[in-house]
C-alpha cells in the first residue's frame, strides 16, 4: 500500500495557566483549528473540550481506504478526510487512513469507508481503465454489504458506468447507474446547495458546497439522486437532482471541501460507518457558522 495515516495518538492538553498569552501565543492558538497536532480553540462549556487528551477506545476505529489519493485530489478534497480523522480523534476514536494506488488491490473487509476525489481527465482515464476490472469488483462488494462510500466530483463520474470524453468512452465501476457526458458547452460552476434525506438524519437536511464540472451525469430510470437542487446546477443543469446515492454509496459534486462546511454530514458518514454508532456532541459552533454561510453564497437563507 502506498501510505497509512493514523489518527489515534492522543490530543495535547490544554495550559491551566491562568495569565494572558503572548500576542504570537494567542494567534497560534487561533490558527490551531486547521493544524494537525495543535489545540482546538474552542471555548466555553461543551460535552468533549476537543484541546484535552482524549483517550482512545481502539476498539472502535473508524477504517478508511482512500482511492488513488495521488490521482484524485485537484481540489483540496483530501480536506474531507482530515475532517473524519480529527472528529473521531476528538471523540476518543481511532482512525486510520490507508492510502490504495493504481495497481494495488482492494479489500473491502478491511475498511469500514471507502473515499474517491476528483481527479483531471487523463489520471480519471488511468483510474477508470483500473475499476472497470476487479477494484470496481471490489466497490460493488463493499457498496452491496452496506459499507459507507463517499466519492466526489471525478469519483462519483467513476462509480459509474462511463464517462465519455472526445468520444471516448472511459469506463466507471458500475456501482451506482449513471453515466456522463462531457459536453462542449459552458461549465456547470458556482455555489450550489442541495435538500437530502438520509437515513437516522433527522429529516430532510442541506448540504452545501461548490461545483466545477464539465460533464453532464445522466442518473438511470431507478437510481435515486443524492438530493434535489435548491440552488446551482446539479447533475447535468437541467433535472434538478444532484449526486446520487445506493444505501450507504454516495456520489456528489460538492466541492467546498464537502465535510467541513457541512459537519453534520460528516458525522453521518462516521456514524453509519461504525454501524450506528451514537457519537458524542461537540461544540460546533464554528462549523456551523461554515454551513451557515456556505447555504448564505449558494443563496439560500440561513437556517433553511
Amino acid at each position: 500500500m502506498a501510505g497509512s495515516i493514523r489518527a489515534s495518538e492522543p490530543g495535547p492538553r490544554r495550559s491551566t495557566a491562568s495569565t494572558r498569552l503572548p500576542w504570537r501565543a494567542r494567534h497560534v492558538r487561533r490558527a490551531s483549528r486547521f493544524t494537525p497536532g495543535l489545540p482546538s480553540p474552542r471555548r466555553g462549556p461543551t460535552p468533549v473540550r476537543r484541546w484535552f487528551s482524549l483517550a482512545v477506545d481502539s476498539s472502535r476505529t473508524l477504517r478508511v481506504g482512500a482511492l488513488y489519493p495521488d490521482l484524485l485530489n485537484i481540489y483540496a478534497d483530501r480536506g474531507n478526510l482530515m475532517v473524519l480523522a480529527r472528529r473521531c480523534r476528538w471523540r476518543g476514536l481511532g482512525c486510520q487512513i490507508t492510502d490504495v494506488g493504481l495497481g494495488e488491490p482492494l479489500d473491502p473487509e478491511r475498511f469500514d469507508l471507502l473515499y474517491l476525489g476528483g481527479g483531471q481527465d487523463a489520471d480519471q482515464r488511468r483510474c477508470g481503465e483500473e475499476l472497470a476490472g476487479e477494484k470496481g469488483a471490489a466497490l460493488r462488494e463493499a457498496s452491496g454489504a452496506g459499507k459507507v462510500i463517499l466519492a466526489v466530483c471525478g469519483g462519483y463520474q467513476l462509480l459509474g458506468s462511463s464517462y465519455v470524453l472526445d468520444g471516448e468512452s472511459v469506463p466507471g465501476a458500475r456501482v451506482l447507474d449513471l453515466h456522463t457526458v462531457r459536453e462542449y458547452g459552458p461549465r456547470l460552476i458556482g455555489n450550489v446547495a442541495i435538500e437530502v434525506d438520509l437515513p437516522d438524519a433527522g429529516g430532510p437536511r442541506v448540504l452545501a458546497g461548490f461545483e466545477n464540472h464539465g460533464g453532464r451525469t445522466v442518473l438511470g430510470a431507478d437510481q435515486e439522486p443524492l438530493g434535489r437542487v435548491l440552488r446551482g446546477h446539479g447533475n447535468d443543469g437541467r433535472s434538478g437532482f444532484e449526486g446520487a446515492r445506493t444505501a450507504n454509496t454516495i456520489g456528489t459534486y460538492l466541492h467546498g471541501p464537502l465535510l467541513p462546511g457541512n459537519i453534520w454530514f460528516a458525522d453521518w458518514l462516521i456514524s453509519t460507518a461504525l454501524g450506528g454508532l451514537t457519537l458524542a456532541p461537540l461544540d460546533d459552533a464554528l462549523e456551523e457558522e461554515a454551513h451557515r454561510a456556505a447555504q448564505v453564497a449558494a443563496g439560500l437563507t440561513p437556517g433553511r
